[in-house]
């Protein structure tokens, strides 16, 4: 139980994670037990659903509207699958009963004011209930859906401390493990149609929660496969879906496999376009047709580019201004493929199918191609120059190949940075490492700075393969590059003093007081050893 739970380190004990306190601070330490407790108010709240759909009378009409959609009691159990009653104070009564304050359960949307501030109500009301849980299993928020044609038809949990929509996937916390297996997943849109998947043995699937599919759900998803098949049941919100891809691509920078032609070593992503027959839905289409159906289907599932050529013949046709429609429809996307051999393969297989000449095919292509062709990793306005890009790749580094940690720890590489939010970041992992290893959304959740969240998202998200002997040569070349600089610690020291720059200043002869007991301490170790 929830009080069962707790012991000296709040509630951190229950999800496995021991707080030192010798290793962060008490602030960072208070953050992380305040995030822990908020996760577990969550998993009472999921409790108590859970219990209202299945042994209260209240949950009855809940239970019998899943059943009649073909959810049998154990796949509706093993997803927690609850069921919210009428009324307007139910859950806010039951937490209060827990000891749970109004204001956390608030700060989790679980409850919202009253307009006229004079107190709450329960924020889910006669709604099916879908906890949505984050990658560790730890209840992140809910998604209600109403039995009937009330509006809103869904309705999620606001964007909190735990639970961000655009970062978060239903059920990838079940489907991981399947997706590594099969090298594959599938992507559909609704919290129904996912269960549906599940329930009939397609368990290396997830769900999209009320948002288009994001650069951070593919950063999340490219760590369990290497191929994704987004199910939509119509030819217009596929083809929504297909230029959104090409978009989110060429924007994140995100390595890109856009069909059957491989033509990147490096790890891509190689994305495939499913729509189903006759504006079924992933549920209606397995309950009528068959889960091999289904992955027949799927199998045949084309790539992000020839899916927009194929629905921009279908939609157009092949008469002479049906084939103007459809270059001018497709030349965009095939310009976004920044790898020369792709693009030339899809030019020639449009050419092929509409019956124009390749070379007309690229002169029209050359006029998108120019805004297409820009690699700029870091954007000015990130405030990302090239004399700090070097530590923002170390930065990048340290959130995606958390292993490097301790020799960045150990040769004090932050302490040669320049940029003073970089070295913020910097200070930021290396006190909490221990504590929250690898979870970038525990780092951006010590800090409340919007620009040093916003920078530690956008560093998550870029593109590397890292392997340890590279990182180790970067650190090297970045030393190197700061000890040989003419800016050195002394010099910076007095320009700080010429510019009257006394934070910097400060900042400064700290360091190089740091340095100076680093080289006493070493200086004794080797004497010791000699």
């Amino acid at each position: 139980s929830y009080e069962k739970s707790r012991d000296k380190d709040g509630n951190a004990k229950k999800y496995g994670v021991k707080i030192p306190e010798k290793n962060i601070s008490g602030e960072a330490k208070k953050r992380i037990t305040e995030i822990e407790s908020l996760k577990s108010i969550n998993r009472l709240a999921m409790d108590f659903y859970h219990h209202v759909l299945f042994n209260t009378p209240a949950g009855k009409n809940g239970l019998y509207y899943l059943e009649k959609r073909e959810f049998n009691r154990k796949i509706l159990k093993n997803f927690n699958i609850g069921f919210a009653p009428s009324g307007w104070d139910n859950l806010l009564n039951f937490l209060r009963k827990k000891k749970i304050g109004d204001s956390p359960a608030e700060k989790l949307g679980l409850i919202a004011p009253k307009k006229n501030r004079s107190g709450f109500y329960d924020r889910f009301r006669n709604r099916i209930i879908f906890p949505i849980f984050d990658n560790n299993s730890a209840v992140a928020g809910f998604g209600g859906r109403v039995l009937d044609d009330s509006l809103p038809k869904y309705l999620n949990s606001p964007e909190t401390v735990l639970y961000n929509k655009s970062r978060s996937l239903y059920g990838l916390n079940m489907a991981k493990e399947k997706c590594r297996k099969a090298g594959m997943v599938y992507i559909v849109e609704g919290y129904l149609d996912l269960l549906s998947l599940h329930q009939n043995g397609i368990d290396n699937s997830v769900a999209t929660l009320g948002t288009s599919l994001t650069a951070d759900h593919i950063q999340l998803l490219k760590g369990y496969a290497e191929k994704i098949v987004l199910v939509y049941d119509s030819d217009e919100a596929g083809i929504k879906a297909a230029h959104r891809c090409i978009e989110l691509f060429w924007k994140k920078h995100i390595n890109f496999k856009a069909g059957d032609a491989s033509y990147n070593k490096e790890k891509n992503v190689d994305t495939r376009i499913l729509v189903l027959s006759s504006g079924h839905d992933p549920a209606s289409y397995i309950s009528k047709f068959g889960a091999d159906s289904f992955l027949d289907c799927a199998e045949k599932a084309q790539g992000v580019i020839p899916f927009i050529i194929s629905s921009a013949v279908k939609k157009h046709g092949l008469s002479t201004e049906g084939k103007i429609k459809i270059v001018a429809d497709v030349k965009s996307s095939i310009a976004a493929v920044n790898d020369h051999v792709a693009r030339g393969l899809y030019v020639k297989e449009l050419a092929e199918i509409a019956g124009i000449s390749e070379a007309l095919i690229l002169e029209s292509i050359k006029e998108a191609t120019p805004d297409m062709q820009r690699t700029v990793t870091f954007k000015k306005k990130e405030g990302i120059n090239r004399e700090n890009r070097l530590e923002a790749k170390i930065i990048s580094m340290m959130l995606q190949f958390p292993d490097i940690i301790p020799e960045v720890k150990k040769r004090d590489i932050i302490s040669y940075f320049r940029d003073k939010k970089f070295k913020t970041i910097g200070d930021l992992i290396l006190e909490n490492f221990a504590v929250i290893r690898g979870n970038v959304a525990g780092i951006i959740s010590l800090t409340d700075d919007k620009l040093i969240r916003d920078r530690i998202a956008s560093l998550t998200i870029v593109d590397e393969s890292w392997e340890y002997n590279g990182c180790v040569k970067l650190l090297q070349q970045f030393e190197s590059n700061r000890k040989d600089s003419n800016n050195t610690l002394l010099n910076k020291i007095k320009a700080a003093e010429k510019d009257s720059d006394y934070e910097l200043l400060f900042g400064l002869l700290k360091q190089k007081q740091n340095q100076a007991e680093k080289k006493i301490t070493a200086n004794k170790l080797d004497f010791a050893g000699g």
